[in-house]
């Protein structure tokens, strides 16, 4: 009777013992499915992130006296955009720029137009690929663009890329000179430009920024 009872026991004990695994183990696939699984809130913050580290803006520019600089950097503020400077070999001097003497070095170069391939310091970008909006900046001289800008322009590939020129002037508009970039450019989604003035606020740029709308 006694040996009966013991094999009883071992029997419940070891039913018990199987249960309890089971349970333990169920358990356990339970909240490991669960851990796995994205919830629709973690799914949307996901595409969010995804969509916010998509194409990067790069301000571009080429500045004869500061000004254009200066609303470059107040671009690159508002839009957290990269600065790239397009510098001149050669660079311009104070006399250089004297649009007012005879012979200066900017009235040879608008009266000859074979003068006007300005080598640059660096015509291209690292990442080039990477950048989806590219802003260029540069004086207006003549009614067009200042030819410096011209030989990144021609120097790079702006296909699928939105291109939003923008000047700075004490007194012309920003005319055509959009307008011929484009064509010399032959790729990229030119937007209409904008002109500042020489003395170019940040409240200007800011306004200008909200208008394009460009999140």
């Amino acid at each position: 009777m006694k040996k009966a009872v013991s094999i009883l026991m071992v029997l419940l004990l070891a039913v018990a013992f199987t249960a309890c695994s089971t349970r333990e183990q169920n358990e356990t696939t339970s909240q490991n499915e669960t851990q796995s699984q994205s919830t629709p809130q973690q799914e949307t913050q996901a595409a969010d992130d995804n969509t916010q580290s998509g194409g990067k803006t790069l301000v571009v520019y080429f500045s004869a006296t500061g000004n254009t600089q200066q609303a470059a950097n107040y671009i690159a503020e508002e839009t957290g955009g990269d600065l790239f400077e397009l510098v001149p070999a050669d660079p311009y001097t104070d006399d250089d720029l004297d649009w007012t003497a005879d012979g200066s070095r900017v009235n040879r170069e608008h009266e000859d137009e074979s003068l006007r391939n300005i080598e640059l310091t660096a015509d291209t970008v690292d990442n080039w690929d990477e950048y989806d909006t590219v802003f260029i900046g540069y004086p207006i001289w003549w009614g067009i663009a200042a030819w410096p800008v011209d030989t990144f322009v021609e120097a790079n590939d702006f296909t699928g890329k939105t291109v939003i020129p923008f000047c700075t002037s004490s007194s012309s508009g920003i005319g055509e000179s959009g307008e011929l970039l484009e064509q010399l450019a032959g790729t990229g989604d030119w937007l209409e430009g904008e002109r500042f003035s020489s003395s170019v606020s940040q409240s200007d740029v800011q306004e200008w920024i909200a208008e394009l709308d460009l999140a």
